[in-house]
């Protein structure tokens, strides 16, 4: 029995001993694989933790986004500011008139049709070509019997009555030539003449002691220069005395029938006021508009434009309302646009009076003109 509890006793002091080294190393690897786990678990818990932002933040944060946003739309607006400006000067370069808008009644319409003047702003080369070219066709139908308002039977005399008719009306040089070629047929009748003789024939025309010396001059030119014939070239005839490119085109194209273009009064008012050219030389005016007309339309696009502007187009009250090319006209609208009114003021043969020449052409009696009278009749 005593051997048996001595041996029980050992056994249960053994047990004893490795209990608690048993618990102990049991605890450890409890401990070591709680402490393994904790820290693998609480790895992610050792990062920075970011704090919640306050309202007063969100606020701030919000102000630096909008000011960040106001400066970049600043910068944009400057840059299209600074493109704008750009784009206005640019425009400033090329302004472009417009013409107020104005209403006319257009013939073979049943009642009254009112059409706009449309001005051509910003009009290309082609439409301007298309436009110019069309207002001449208008006025052929309107003027087809459009001719030199001169009386002239040679050369000579065509040159001297040009000459003659700067600073007065065709129609007083018309009624003046027939005594001075009368007593003076040729260049060198002319050249010879007495001065003062020749500025009294001369004197309803005006500025008569400057126009006997031009014609006079070139009358000697001619016999000294030319065997008293006329030249039939623009560079020999602006040589003499008195002849400018408007009197040489008048000549070469009316009695050579070589093209050119004349630039008058009347002629250098219409081209500006339809916006053909802007030019105010009349070379240039010549250069601009020749080169918006085949060379073969020169002389008659003269004839219709010079014979409009004294019939119809006048310089300070337009017949608009009784223009036939109204709807072309970027101009429309300057002059009076009643046709009744209007109407009164056409003049020669389309306002029923006598034209300016003595001895018109047939073609301009049979379309129902009127020639002039002879100085002093009536």
């Amino acid at each position: 029995m005593g051997e048996q509890n001595s041996g029980g006793g050992r056994k249960a002091a053994e047990a004893a001993k490795r209990a608690p080294g048993g618990a102990a190393a049991g605890g450890r690897k409890a401990a070591g694989g709680a402490g393994a786990g904790g820290a693998k678990k609480a790895a992610p818990a050792k990062k920075k933790a970011v704090p919640a932002k306050s309202p007063a933040t969100k606020k701030a944060a919000g102000a630096k986004t909008a000011a960040k946003k106001v400066a970049t739309t600043k910068a944009a607006t400057k840059k299209a500011g600074a493109t704008n400006v750009t784009t206005k000067k640019a425009i400033k370069k090329k302004p472009v008139a417009v013409p107020e808008k104005g209403t006319a009644d257009v013939k073979g319409a049943s009642g009254v049709k009112t059409v706009s003047a449309k001005p051509p702003a910003a009009e290309s080369r082609t439409a301007l070509v298309r436009r110019a070219r069309r207002i001449n066709r208008e006025l052929a139908e309107v003027f087809p019997y459009a001719h030199p308002e001169l009386d002239f039977d040679n050369p000579f005399q065509l040159v001297v009555a040009t000459v003659l008719s700067a600073q007065t009306t065709d129609l007083r040089v018309n009624q003046t030539t027939p005594a001075l070629f009368a007593k003076y047929p040729t260049p060198e009748d002319l050249a010879a003449a007495n001065p003062e003789e020749v500025e009294e024939i001369l004197r309803p025309t005006g500025f008569f002691r400057a126009k006997t010396k031009s014609v006079m001059g070139l009358s000697k030119a001619l016999v000294e220069n030319y065997g008293g014939e006329v030249p039939g070239r623009l560079e020999e005839l602006v040589k003499l005395p008195g002849v400018g490119r408007k009197t040489a085109f008048v000549v070469l194209g009316n009695a050579f029938g070589r093209p050119g273009i004349t630039v008058d009064t009347h002629f250098q008012r219409l081209v500006r006021r339809w916006q053909w050219t802007e030019q105010t030389d009349p070379d240039k005016i010549e250069a601009e508009i020749g080169a918006l007309f085949p060379k073969s339309d020169w002389t008659d696009l003269s004839h219709h434009v010079i014979w409009h502007g004294r019939r119809i187009c006048h310089a300070r009250k337009p017949a608009c309302g009784a223009c036939p090319i109204a709807p072309l006209c970027p101009a429309y609208g300057e002059g009076e646009t009643d046709p009744e009114k209007a109407k009164k003021l056409l003049k020669y043969e389309k306002g029923g009076f006598p034209g300016q020449r003595l001895n018109p052409p047939q073609s301009y009696l049979d379309a129902g003109g009127k020639p002039a009278p002879p100085l002093g009749a009536g």
